[in-house]
């Protein structure tokens, strides 16, 4: 049991644009989603956002406690045509999954995205994500397009 009671008892989670002082719940929330940075990586990570007026990240609190993330950017797709959005990262903390703050993000970035004239959101998410999967297409995400990936790095 969390905060709110029932494992399944939706709570109301605050949601606000991360500061340069978020570092330490920035790295602490991309550890749990399995891409592990320190503090000052994510304070660099933090300034790049804030200084895109195409990216935003979001962080979600319950009591002054950062449970949640979302990271969103905007771009023209030539495409289709028209601006689109991509979800670059949703991570929930394990004691608070359940309880409706992923719902929550979304919402905010669906906002967001309505706001910036935005007609459709895309989100990837690895094969192994089944929960996610299921999760993402509860809220109304259908499924895609393969998606293929060739790094670049040495």
């Amino acid at each position: 049991m969390g905060r709110a009671g029932a494992p399944d008892e939706a709570v109301t989670a605050r949601v606000r644009q991360a500061e340069l002082g978020d570092a330490s719940d920035v790295a602490r929330l991309l550890g749990e989603l399995g891409y592990p940075c320190t503090r000052d990586e994510a304070a660099e990570r933090i300034a790049v956002v804030r200084h895109d007026p195409r990216q935003h990240l979001l962080l979600a609190e319950i009591d002054g406690d950062a449970c949640g993330l979302i990271s969103l950017y905007t771009l023209y797709s030539v495409v289709h045509g028209y601006e689109l959005a991509r979800i670059t990262g949703l991570v929930v903390t394990p004691e608070e999954q359940g309880k409706g703050v992923g719902k929550r993000l979304l919402r905010e970035v669906e906002l967001i995205c309505r706001r910036y004239g935005v007609r459709r959101i895309e989100v990837t998410s690895n094969a192994r994500r089944t929960d996610a999967h299921a999760f993402y297409r509860q809220c109304g995400y259908l499924d895609g397009s393969t998606r293929f990936v060739k790094s670049l790095g040495d």
